[in-house]
């Protein structure tokens, strides 16, 4: 029973949180972000201390039961798992002694590296942060693939039911380090259980600390036992050694696959007796499995710098090239260095910005801020009155901005290069720019010929990019958005009569 009720739990949670990610046409409503705000390193970075304590007294009383139920990542490693064990009935585990210095040496080093300003470790490690990304940039374009293909189908039988949408890939590394995860993780899962829990994961480690002391626990009955060793070849935590009946609780996630399996009975989840539950035997030498495993996880791959193409292109157009100085980090995230020190990449924001604005980066925010989401004006451009970034948040990184206050916070600051404007070089009328512009930081002025050519006014531009992204100019744009380090207040805008708008800026 207790079992079923597990399953049921994390089925649940799994599948809501997963549908909620890859969810495009909002059948889900955002108060779902709930999910992703009740996992640990979300909750501890965005200091939100009732779920820490929720957690904590979780664990404190009934284990790793957050490992099992709730963790998205130990999950997906169990249903990796059951398919395991679907495809070869006779699969086995074996006891496994503790890699303490292994998984004490990973968690020292993440918070190590936290403390230095060095979060992609922590991002690379977070199970939640993981899995999102997995969902987020390998799942998410097949399901959108699928929906395509399902509009294509109904439409010709005349039912509009289903609606096209763009497959965007949200950036060529996040992609790569999506797929890289999510090979290794399923891989070891379905060779060696929940080793990536008891190795690596950092969360693993720290409330399996609390999880020895906690008050359930499972034990093991040694007048009923008859020590056959079922209990064992079913964990897949690798922590109960049948012969000597003990448990390592550190690593123990409450699974109750083993109350399940034993024929005797000898197995019960109760409250923890008197006795000291004993200590497990630390390994000094690591297998070459687990260590392939951590060494995957810590690569991370660098980008080439797209600037050494634009160059070559920008030769051949006679485009004037620009370099950003500054990444453009949401609008509510403070400044690119607050951004960096409590973003864990889970990209759930990247998911759900309506706009597509919100891509991974590759070195902008420099190697420590890898795959951290910045603004990017190639798909769409930040929607004015939109802060749903703000609001979903689960780390806080983007802290919640209400309409008002989202239009005066300006992220960056245009600026536009008239050598590359169509009318200067083709003597031709656009304008596009300044007819996005919600602040009127672009504004038309009479030119030559006629002709009126875009005047800016960055002190109450935004950096919404809508500017940026109409341009028609490539591949290096007439006007752009430069990031500002520490997020401004742009002053208001100053609205004018239509006829002093007319003398002032035309002249007539």
């Amino acid at each position: 029973m207790l079992r079923k009720i597990r399953i049921g739990i994390s089925l649940v949670i799994f599948l809501l949180l997963t549908f909620y990610l890859i969810d495009f046409a909002g059948i889900l409503p955002d108060s779902f972000h709930v999910l992703a705000h009740i996992q640990f390193i979300p909750a501890l970075l965005g200091l939100n201390i009732g779920i820490l304590l929720f957690l904590l007294v979780l664990t404190w009383l009934t284990g790793r039961s957050y490992c099992s139920a709730i963790c998205p990542l130990g999950i997906f490693q169990d249903i990796v798992i059951w398919i395991s064990r679907k495809r070869n009935k006779k699969k086995r585990y074996n006891y496994r002694r503790a890699l303490n210095k292994w998984r004490w040496g990973i968690l020292a080093l993440v918070v190590i590296a936290f403390l230095s300003g060095f979060t992609v470790l922590l991002s690379l490690l977070d199970p939640y942060s993981a899995y999102s990304r997995i969902v987020v940039n390998i799942f998410k374009p097949i399901y959108l693939a699928i929906n395509n293909l399902l509009t294509w189908i109904f439409t010709m039988f005349g039912n509009y039911t289903f609606y096209y949408m763009d497959i965007f890939i949200a950036g060529i590394w996040a992609l790569v380090i999506a797929l890289v995860t999510f090979l290794a993780i399923g891989y070891f899962a379905y060779r060696y259980g929940r080793i990536y829990c008891n190795t690596v994961c950092p969360v693993g480690t720290f409330l399996g600390f609390i999880s020895k002391y906690s008050l359930f626990k499972v034990h093991i009955d040694t007048s009923k036992c008859n020590s056959c060793g079922l209990c064992a070849r079913k964990c897949k935590a690798s922590c109960i050694d049948s012969k000597a009946h003990k448990i390592d609780y550190s690593r123990c996630v409450v699974c109750f696959d083993c109350i399940d399996n034993c024929t005797q009975g000898a197995i019960s989840y109760t409250l923890r007796s008197k006795k000291s539950a004993p200590k497990p035997v630390s390994a000094d030498d690591p297998d070459m499995s687990k260590r392939t495993f951590v060494a995957t996880l810590a690569a991370v791959a660098l980008a080439s710098p797209k600037s050494v193409v634009g160059q070559g292109v920008a030769m051949l157009t006679g485009n004037k090239p620009y370099k950003r100085k500054h990444p453009l980090s949401p609008p509510g995230s403070i400044s690119a260095d607050y951004f960096t020190q409590h973003c864990t990449a889970c990209h759930l924001c990247v998911s759900k910005c309506p706009s597509h604005v919100l891509k991974p980066s590759s070195l902008e925010y420099g190697i420590g801020g890898m795959l951290q989401p910045m603004m990017s004006f190639e798909n769409g451009f930040c929607n004015y009155d939109c802060t749903l970034c703000s609001e979903i948040c689960p780390n806080k990184a983007i802290l919640p901005l209400t309409k008002e206050k989202k239009h005066l916070t300006q992220v960056g600051r245009v600026v536009f290069i008239e050598e590359n404007c169509i009318v200067h070089t083709d003597n031709t009328n656009c304008g596009a720019c300044a007819e996005h512009c919600p602040t009127q930081a672009v504004t038309m002025v009479p030119y030559r010929d006629g002709l009126t050519i875009p005047k800016i006014n960055p002190d109450i531009c935004v950096g919404c990019g809508g500017c940026e992204y109409v341009c028609p100019v490539r591949p290096f744009r007439a006007i752009h958005v430069e990031g500002n380090p520490v997020q401004l207040e742009a002053k208001p805008i100053q609205i004018k009569k239509e006829e002093e708008l007319q003398i002032d800026d035309f002249g007539f």
